[in-house]
Order: structure tokens, then sequence, then C-alpha cells
């Protein structure tokens, strides 16, 4: 079985099923990254890589509607979600409009 090195970026909301998921990242030697952030190192999969994360990830853990996992991989080189999708960005809104414009 191909083994490659992954990053999980997890959440879970408030109430999320962290016992199960620190759980499933301690049997794999996760390393911590950063709020919500875990590396794994070797992890071994067969086929498609999101899907067998994914797979192990929902056998594992109880996955509430608004749960979100982000999977980042080296190879195969992608970065994805595997479980949930992306939200409203919370810096939305805090540019500065930089117009070169005159007021007259």
């Amino acid at each position: 079985m191909p083994t490659t090195k992954i990053w999980i970026s997890y959440d879970l909301g408030l109430n999320g099923d962290y016992q199960s998921l620190y759980t499933w990242l301690d049997n794999y030697k996760a390393k911590e990254c950063g709020d919500s952030v875990a590396i794994i190192r070797e992890y071994q999969y067969s086929g498609d890589l999101a899907g067998h994360v994914a797979k192990a990830l929902k056998k594992a853990i109880s996955f509430r509607k608004n749960d979100r996992i982000y999977l980042i991989c080296t190879k195969p080189s992608y970065a994805r979600f595997i479980i949930g999708g992306r939200k409203r960005s919370p810096w939305i809104g805090y540019s500065v409009n930089t117009d070169d414009q005159t007021d007259e």
C-alpha cells in the first residue's frame, strides 16, 4: 500500500465528536500543527486517497451537518474538503478600498 503525508484541518463546532477525532488522530500518531490542524507523516491508503480518508473518518467519528474536514496532501498534490464544505470567510469586508479616486 502506498503511503503519503497528509494534513487534516478540522472544524466540528462547539459540541463536535472531538473525542473520537482525537482518538483517530492519535491512532495515526498525528502531530499538532496549530489550532485545528494535524499532520500524519505516513498515512497508508489504497485507491483514491481522499475517499479512503473520508471513509476512515466517517467510520470512526459521528459527524453532524455543519462539521468540516479539509485534507491537504503532497503526493498526490491537492487540497479539498472531504467532509462538509466551504463557508463564508470571516474576513469578508475587512479590506480597505484602495481606489485612487478623488472626491470633489
